[in-house]
């Protein structure tokens, strides 16, 4: 059976919902998905009693049936249920009609009119809508979203949150209502959930832009399918084994040679923090040399990492090192210049802030970009990416998946687009999406930070694929660290995760170094 780190588009849900149709009994998937909710319910009432009150959300379409059936299962098993039905009995579908007449059948009560939300709610059980909501939830059903969102107890949507686009983790028609200012009716909103139960496949809007704000924790339940009815999916969540083949322990017989050249063409004047940034991971995350490369005066050393060798841009060798290009550069002539050099060097190259921004505004520089034969490495954020695509970031925003594609094409290069769910996408159309990592993200010079620490990996040989999937795993895996002792996120700067990605990274080649020996 597929894996729950395999994520699927819409359409190809579809396409394994109609061929299961087809050899399955009616009614067949309704009551699997909604014993999945019911299953789900319970584990999440645990330490409940069975007079717990439990509010499920019944919206007009299957998922509106899925919600029915696990209610009248939880009811039957003696649950405390109240149902509330937004939509017209009459017209829903033949399954979700079923669901009905079983839930009538059930102890579970039915809520006509205004749901007095000021009950002590265990639990509320989103089944409102399902993947297949294209346009923006306004009126009443926004209004008791709006309520819904909040109570204090938790909210388990079923397949994907109402309101939120499981492609794309947008929240649907957030964009049209955010140009229709002061008409409540029309804002764009969705239930913030605390636990959602996907059916059939993972999807990629649960982990990716407003997903992860409003999915909360994520099951999957695959209903018991034939997984010969699953296609190929070009598309995964982030995980060690995807990068672990370049997880090596280091032989006693190396030496810094060994371990590759970094250096970090930046440092203009006012901005050399964000290249000190970006070389201090560098050295922390395994590279045998770094060397600061400021186009404005140089450093005569850091005092902090007294380690870093600084060399003025000019009189360095390009040829001679894996290259960091961008951090604290500015858009100067000479900035342009010297990132022409890069662009020209055999070797690999990571492609960050500034240097995007000039690439982003020249022909030329785009030509030699694409034309570059050896490892190249792009790590936007949505606004350099909306200047390299010549569109806007909230065009970016509503399909992030699409717009890492689109870069990665465009200049032939493998692209980290940094956000919620960072999207790490190949030439090829091959995408994963990054499962670690939280707001404490939020701060200046964590871009430096992952840049230098991609430079690290690209000059230890690590492939540029499994560079990026690991850097970007690490690099949210540190931030999680410190969250996890109470460092952040609020507060937390990017200095404070260049020590934990290091102790992270050792643990990862240990860990595999025992595996390997098993």
């Amino acid at each position: 059976m597929p894996s729950s780190l395999t994520l699927y588009t819409v359409a190809e849900i579809r396409q394994i919902e109609q061929a299961a149709f087809a050899t399955l009994p009616s009614y067949t998937l309704m009551q699997r998905a909604g014993t999945a909710a019911a299953e789900c319910a319970q584990h999440l009432l645990a330490d409940n009693e069975r007079s717990a009150a439990i509010l499920v959300l019944v919206g007009p379409g299957n998922n509106g049936g899925d919600a029915l059936e696990a209610a009248s299962q939880l009811a039957h098993s003696g649950w405390n249920i109240s149902i509330h039905l937004s939509c017209d009995p009459t017209r829903l579908p033949a399954d979700a009609q079923q669901a009905l007449s079983r839930a009538h059948a059930s102890p579970a009560h039915f809520i006509d009119g205004i749901i007095p939300l000021q009950n002590n709610w265990t639990l509320v059980v989103d089944g409102l809508f399902g993947i297949g909501l294209t346009r923006a939830i306004t009126g009443k059903i926004s209004r008791l979203i709006e309520q819904i969102n909040t109570l204090h107890c938790p909210v388990l949507a079923l397949d994907v949150p109402s309101g939120l686009d499981a492609d794309t983790g947008v929240i649907i028609g957030a964009h049209v209502s955010a140009n229709i200012a002061g008409k409540s009716d029309h804002k764009a909103t969705a239930i913030r959930a605390t636990h959602t139960i996907t059916f059939i496949g993972n999807k990629a809007g649960l982990h990716t832009c407003d997903g992860r704000d409003y999915a909360g924790e994520v099951y999957v339940s695959d209903l018991d399918l034939n997984k010969a009815l699953f296609p190929s999916s070009s598309t995964r969540l982030n995980q060690i084994q995807l990068f672990a083949n370049a997880l090596r322990s280091r032989r006693h017989n190396s030496h810094k040679g060994s371990y590759g050249d970094v250096a970090v063409l930046g440092g203009a004047h006012g901005m050399v923090g964000a290249a000190v940034l970006a070389a201090r991971t560098a050295a922390k995350s395994g590279a045998g040399r770094v060397f600061l490369a400021c186009i404005a005066e140089s450093l005569s050393y850091d005092g902090a990492q007294p380690e870093l060798m600084s060399r003025q841009a000019a009189n360095f060798d390009f040829n001679s090192a894996t290259i960091v290009a961008g951090p604290g550069l500015g858009t100067t002539r000479d900035a342009h210049d010297f990132l022409a050099k890069a662009l020209a060097a055999p070797t690999p190259l990571v492609l960050d802030a500034d240097a995007l921004n000039l690439i982003a505004v020249e022909t030329c520089l785009q030509q030699k970009l694409f034309a570059r034969k050896a490892h190249t490495l792009l790590t936007p954020h949505p606004l350099e990416a909306a200047r390299l695509l010549g569109i806007t970031t909230q065009q970016i925003q509503e399909d992030r998946l699409a717009a890492a594609r689109a870069l990665a094409k465009k200049f032939n290069s493998t692209t980290i687009l940094k956000g919620s769910g960072s999207v790490i996408a190949a030439p090829d159309g091959k995408t994963v999406i990054n499962t670690t990592g939280n707001p404490a993200l939020a701060t200046a010079g964590a871009g430096d930070v992952l840049s230098g620490l991609c430079g690290a990996l690209l000059a230890q040989n690590w492939p540029v694929w499994e560079a990026a999937l690991a850097a970007v795993w690490l690099h949210g895996k540190a931030a999680d660290n410190l969250v996890a002792n109470d460092i952040g996120p609020i507060g937390l700067t990017a200095s404070e995760l260049i020590p934990v990605i290091r102790a992270a990274l050792n643990q990862l080649v240990s860990e595999q170094s025992l595996l390997q020996q098993r």
